[in-house]
């Protein structure tokens, strides 16, 4: 039986909950259930905190786990990520008074302050910079008014909560973060119990990413119209009743269909027409 660490709380429990729902797997139904398990799919699920996820994997006594790419450098475990999962983005940067600091260089000899001392000491030490790192938990938005810190290092959305501090951003982002799939490093990929569950997370992917468009044009247009649809590997074509008409169906960028629906229509297509995917494998 597959056993795969899922968050409890936090920004990435809900969306990893409804991923695996979709992809079919059962979830747990009270918020304070520890652990469920899926006989059907023959998997396990273990609700642990974001931050232990990575460490449960690298022992190997889970053989998955979902968290975020920041919390898997922060940690140190002996794990890797094997599939980003596009949902709970951020991305990490440096913080500070305005007219103090402006470049990663300028951090030399002084104190960061950060919830992600892993993250932020391999980055100063790969980037050859000497400065001291204070580890807080939680905001870190007043370590430098406290004295604390002199730079402080966070994860940064729209930013309104460094400006209402009196900080500004400086340097180029630390890194960039999203919730990922990890397996203890070195652990067979290929097994599968795992590539299954990879397929079924991808598919999910996919099926939220693309949707299905159907529309009829006349075949004298059909190159031009295959040329916007060209779907996956090629559009299904179908001959109608009417001759001199084709019926085409291919999956398009979900984020692109309005565009291409208008393209389509000045071209001659009609009866254009888009469903959503529920499920995909490719």
């Amino acid at each position: 039986m597959l056993r795969i660490a899922v968050p409890n709380k936090g920004s990435l429990s809900g969306p990893a909950a409804d991923m695996l729902h979709e992809a079919g797997y059962r979830q747990r139904r009270e918020s304070k259930e520890l652990r469920t398990v899926d006989p059907v799919n023959e998997v396990e699920f273990f609700y642990l905190r974001p931050r232990d996820i990575a460490i449960y994997v690298s022992s190997g006594r889970l053989d998955i786990g979902i968290t975020g790419r920041d919390l898997l450098i922060d940690s140190g475990a002996n794990a890797e990520e094997i599939l980003p999962l596009g949902f709970a983005r951020s991305t990490f940067r440096f913080a500070g008074k305005p007219g103090t600091v402006g470049s990663l260089e300028d951090l030399a000899g002084r104190t960061v302050a950060t919830s992600y001392e892993g993250i932020v000491a391999k980055h100063l030490a790969d980037s050859g910079v000497d400065a001291s790192v204070v580890h807080l938990d939680g905001a870190v938005e007043t370590a430098i008014e406290l004295g604390v810190a002199e730079v402080i290092a966070d994860v940064v959305e729209t930013g309104t909560s460094l400006r209402n501090a009196g900080l500004e951003v400086f340097g180029e982002p630390i890194m960039k973060s999203e919730a990922i799939v990890v397996r203890r490093t070195g652990a067979d990929v290929e097994e599968p119990k795992v590539q299954q569950f990879l397929r079924r997370l991808q598919g999910v992917l996919v099926a939220r990413t693309y949707v299905m468009m159907d529309y009829d044009c006349r075949v004298e247009q059909l190159e031009r119209a295959v040329a916007l649809t060209p779907g996956l590997e090629s559009p299904t074509v179908s001959p109608l009743h009417n001759e001199g008409w084709v019926a085409v169906r291919a999956m398009v960028p979900a984020d692109q269909a309005q565009r291409i629906m208008d393209d389509l229509y000045d071209i001659g297509a009609r009866a254009i027409l888009t469903t959503a995917i529920h499920a995909c494998r490719l």
